[in-house]
């Protein structure tokens, strides 16, 4: 069956979106994603997973498609969240990846879930805002800097700049995909946001952003406070995938995360920006993750 998305309720009115498929037993690669998306941008990543003979799980972060939104929510209530999936899905063990703001959401995941969670990898990951050895927005496209301006304004300003600035992205379609990001995109990126690729991201912005824009005004507003966990108390191998052309998030953001999260290892993409990375390397990302999730320490 191909992975699907269905609905889930975890209590206290909450419902999360799920997306679900790949093996249908076993370990779980559960996935992060950007921001603004949710759970279905991963879809394609289904066969990928079944070849591997790994459950394929995201979920829409709250606010995000049909996840209830949970104001003030931090960026460690993800591990909350994946948890419940987990447990709902009869998962034993799970590797994970977040790309972009999905990136801090896998880390929350290795440092809280650890017992289960065998390996971790952020894909062009955000870093946290405000740390002394780290300008946050340095080489960000302009729309990110009017962006997180707005948002360290207040969630008011931040909805009403998103308004005003964003709201192309709410019906965009493939082939109009590549402009409406701007200066976010360099060309490398622009090359591979045609066809039936362009089409599926598109299709998740849209649903995404079917409700507005909540699911995007709380996940900025989590990552430019604290995050909720100590990266410093992650046990388990983690690879920070980054590409020097980045623009979203700069390849500056990825180095510091290997400088600060204990024992990760650097995957550099030289030539590569933030949505090029992930299309060219999903299978070595998927393969890397199993590879150091083997290593005999995490199974003693």
């Amino acid at each position: 069956m191909a992975a699907r998305t269905e609905s889930l309720e975890i209590g206290a009115g909450r419902f999360l979106d799920v997306l679900s498929g790949g093996a249908e037993s076993g370990p779980a690669l559960v996935l992060h994603h950007g921001t603004p998306s949710e759970a279905s941008v991963w879809a394609d990543w289904d066969d990928l997973a079944r070849s591997r003979d790994l459950r394929l799980l995201s979920i829409s972060r709250p606010g995000y498609a049909a996840s209830t939104r949970q104001p003030g929510r931090t960026v460690a209530d993800a591990a909350a969240d994946a948890e419940r999936v987990l447990r709902h899905y009869g998962v034993p063990w799970f590797v994970t990846a977040g790309w972009s703001g999905g990136g801090p959401h896998a880390l929350a995941c290795a440092a809280q879930l650890g017992e289960r969670c065998r390996a971790a990898a952020t894909l062009a990951g955000v870093a946290p805002y405000g740390v002394a050895d780290l300008d946050f927005l340095d080489g960000m496209g302009p729309e990110n800097h009017a962006e997180f301006g707005a948002a360290l304004r207040g969630d008011r300003d931040l909805a009403a700049w998103l308004a005003a600035n964003a709201g192309t992205l709410a019906d965009v379609t493939g082939p109009e995909l590549a402009d409406a990001l701007g200066g976010l995109v360099p060309q490398v990126d622009k090359d591979v946001l045609s066809g039936g690729f362009a089409d599926r991201m598109a299709a998740s912005l849209r649903r995404a952003l079917a409700g507005g824009f909540a699911g995007w005004i709380d996940d900025d507003l989590a990552f430019i406070k604290e995050w909720g966990f100590d990266l410093a108390a992650i046990a388990v191998p983690v690879t920070v995938w980054q590409g020097d052309l980045d623009l979203m998030v700069p390849f500056a953001h990825g180095e510091w995360l290997r400088r600060h999260v204990p024992g990760a290892v650097s995957r550099a993409a030289p030539g590569h920006g933030h949505i090029s990375l992930v299309a060219t390397y999903r299978d070595a990302i998927v393969d890397d993750l199993l590879t150091r999730a083997g290593d005999p320490s995490r199974h003693a």
